[in-house]
């Protein structure tokens, strides 16, 4: 169990997280997408909480985060591909951006649950700069 110091940061980074998914999730809820500011807060805080308990909830052994951080990769990913499946219409691709969206929300959640705030940040606002450039249609 982390001290109250490491408590305070374990609180910081989760909420952190929370509030970048949230940042992510109001520009995708304003554009009229289906996953929306809950969606990516509880995938951001999810891969966080992850995160936090890989670092803070296996004291006394050896703990490898990275294999957390490829296992919230690979399960998302299956959220993407339903994403994707479910928003499939005849011969149209249709979801990609919603699945890329939230497979990049988690890993924001991981960076911010590993304590990388300047990283999660700087992501976090570029990845809503992009969401809000207007499609270019060919």
């Amino acid at each position: 169990m982390p001290n109250l110091s490491s408590l305070t940061e374990v609180v910081l980074r989760f909420l952190l997280a929370a509030a970048l998914g949230a940042g992510i999730g109001y520009q995708r809820e304003r554009a009229g997408k289906a996953a929306g500011m809950r969606t990516h807060i509880l995938v951001s805080s999810g891969a966080a909480l992850f995160t936090l308990v890989s670092i803070y909830g296996f004291s006394g052994g050896e703990a490898d985060i990275s294999r957390v951080a490829a296992g919230v990769v690979l399960g998302v990913g299956f959220i993407g591909a339903g994403v994707i499946l479910r928003g499939a219409r005849e011969e149209e691709v249709a979801g990609l951006t919603t699945a890329a969206t939230i497979w990049v929300t988690a890993a924001i959640g991981l960076a911010a649950g590993a304590g990388m705030y300047l990283v999660s940040v700087i992501a976090t606002a570029i990845i809503t700069g992009i969401l809000v450039l207007p499609k270019i249609r060919g």
